[in-house]
């Protein structure tokens, strides 16, 4: 476990707008916002949003220095910008590393950083598993395989530290569903009526917001109360841990030897309650050779203090490396 003392700066940057931006089209039915900041000489990063289906913000440009850094952004299909928003039809694991490769051969970049938290560790895993040669290196944040106990957790777990939060997402359900959240809510949130699905989404994205910090932050949960990242969020989740995110289970972990030649940061919140330290800790024991961050007053999200400061040091250390 790394010393967390010593590194440069931690702060974000200021915030800046995209040199270009588009939207690639992956198929008949799906179309993938993608846009780029930056230097376009820099080393180029690429950002993976969490969820699944939680789309990027504005915001998330400011981890990397645009002066050295071409930071490459994308809403995954069926969330943020990308159209349509919350469809599911050929949406999986599979698809999602092959639009990271499609976006790489658009824009000619022949290697890039995978930078990601929560469901983008897990996305920027499964890429770098399947293409190593297009990665330079990775850092991580609230490391998730998405197995099946850990989709578990999320869905009972947390009511162990947010029962309130917890209560608040159960209630939606009646009782006598209420033992399997996950197939409950999936029926709700693919319904064709907004009446349906919109209410469900806005619980399980809210659930997922007020678990997510330390500390209570109405400013997150009003985030995740959004109508489109609700239902990003809710419904591609849903899918994806109703179908085991398309991929054997504990594929990643016992596929890290693909990549432990490359360098890697992983960052975890002590306190993390939607995806517990024990993954991030497996991960490590599988991947020793990866610089190992501990922020012990934090929970989950990216912009939890301690969080944010070590991944712009992160990012400060793999340019100085360059």
């Amino acid at each position: 476990m790394a010393d967390i003392s010593h590194a440069p700066r931690a702060e974000l940057y200021p915030e800046i707008e995209p040199y270009s931006a588009g939207m690639l089209r992956l198929d008949a039915v799906h179309a993938m916002y993608w846009e780029q900041s930056g230097n376009p000489q820099g080393t180029p990063v690429l950002f993976l949003h969490g969820g699944p289906g939680a789309g990027a913000s504005p915001a998330h440009r400011r981890f990397f220095d645009p002066a050295r850094y071409r930071i490459v952004i994308f809403d995954q299909r069926g969330a943020g910008r990308s159209t349509p928003l919350g469809e599911l039809r050929d949406n999986t694991t599979p698809h999602l590393v092959a639009d990271i490769e499609k976006l790489r051969q658009h824009l000619g970049i022949e290697r890039w950083l995978a930078f990601g938290g929560s469901w983008g560790s897990t996305l920027a895993l499964a890429y770098g598993e399947a293409h190593p040669e297009r990665c330079a290196g990775f850092i991580l944040r609230g490391v998730f395989l998405c197995r099946k106990s850990e989709i578990e957790w999320f869905l009972y777990g947390p009511r162990n530290f947010f029962p309130e939060a917890w209560q608040v997402f159960a209630e939606v359900i009646p009782e006598a569903e209420r033992g399997d959240l996950l197939a409950a809510y999936y029926r709700r949130l693919t319904n064709p009526d907004p009446k349906v699905h919109m209410p469900a989404a806005r619980a399980w994205s809210t659930y997922e917001g007020a678990c997510s910090t330390l500390l209570p932050s109405p400013e997150t949960v009003a985030y995740f109360a959004g109508d489109v990242v609700a239902l990003g969020l809710a419904r591609i989740e849903a899918h994806y841990f109703s179908h085991d995110i398309f991929m054997p289970e504990n594929a990643l972990l016992a596929n890290a030897a693909r990549i432990r030649h490359l360098p890697c940061t992983i960052v975890q919140g002590r306190y993390d309650a939607v995806c517990p330290i024990v993954t991030a800790d497996e991960l490590h024991c599988a991947w020793p050779e990866a610089e190992y961050i501990v922020v012990s007053e934090a929970g989950h999200s990216a912009w939890e203090p301690g969080i944010c400061a070590e991944l712009v040091r992160a990012t400060e250390r793999f340019k100085a490396r360059r």
